[in-house]
């Protein structure tokens, strides 16, 4: 069944008149995921994220569309690890002006982008459209970083870790390897205590920062914990959905 709310999904014949607040983009990365996920972790997350969050906010009267996820991120610090696509933060400013370009011209004026990729950050692209484009709301968030994931996993990790593992096992089960092939996931830190600390930042270069490509151990994820965090995430993402599409982008504070 077509889903009004998923843009890819829709026709001309329903979108014709329609009346649409929000526009969500969401935005992954292709990369590996340990040995056990595949290189599409990303996208699959924030697809699935995305649909459901939209679905909900669209039920309770939200005038939203999910557009195409877009499904290459910033890889700089992966550039020796085979098929690790990149995009520079500069390809990715042209994409999101050219897709502002065209919500503009069709009187979409907010904009999510959802993101699913520690290595993409659009704060500064979206303060760089916002003076092209003072009458637009652009917004973004890490859907990662909208649950405490201590009240849902054991283990501690950003990439290929027991939270995405579970995520998958529960979208996508077909797709993921046997836990006991999965790398241990174990991360090299830096010698800089500031980076340690994560008030100062410095890029991780992969292949030097861990062994399998994955950062933090999935060994104990689970479906069902992937089930629990993914109801309770997309509930949450879809209240951003709806605060969102009601909100008055010309005065949207208190």
């Amino acid at each position: 069944m077509m889903r009004p709310y998923i843009l890819a999904e829709s026709n001309w014949k329903d979108l014709k008149h329609a009346n649409i607040d929000l526009a969500i983009l969401p935005w992954g990365a292709t990369e590996a995921h340990n040995y056990h996920l595949p290189y599409g972790t990303d996208n699959y997350e924030a697809e699935a994220i995305a649909a459901e969050a939209g679905r909900l906010a669209y039920e309770a009267g939200a005038h939203i569309t999910v557009l195409p996820c877009i499904p290459f991120g910033v890889n700089t610090g992966q550039a020796d690890i085979f098929l690790d696509m990149n995009l520079n933060p500069s390809t990715q400013l042209a994409i999101v002006n050219d897709v502002v370009e065209v919500l503009h011209r069709q009187k979409v004026r907010k904009l999510l982008i959802l993101n699913s990729h520690g290595g993409n950050d659009f704060k500064t692209i979206l303060r760089e459209l916002g003076l092209k484009y003072p009458d637009m709301f652009f917004s973004s968030c890490n859907w990662f970083k909208a649950l405490d994931k201590k009240a849902y996993f054991e283990m501690d990790g950003d990439h290929a870790d027991e939270m995405e593992t579970s995520l998958i096992m529960y979208l996508h089960p077909h797709l993921v390897r046997p836990l006991d092939e999965a790398g241990e996931g174990e991360e090299r830190e830096s010698l800089v205590e500031g980076i340690r600390e994560g008030w100062a930042w410095s890029e991780r270069k992969w292949s030097r920062v861990t062994k399998d490509t994955g950062i933090g151990n999935p060994k104990k994820a689970s479906s069902k914990k992937g089930e629990r965090y993914f109801k309770d995430l997309t509930e949450k993402i879809s209240n951003l959905f709806i605060e969102l599409a009601a909100l008055n982008q010309y005065d949207p504070y208190k």
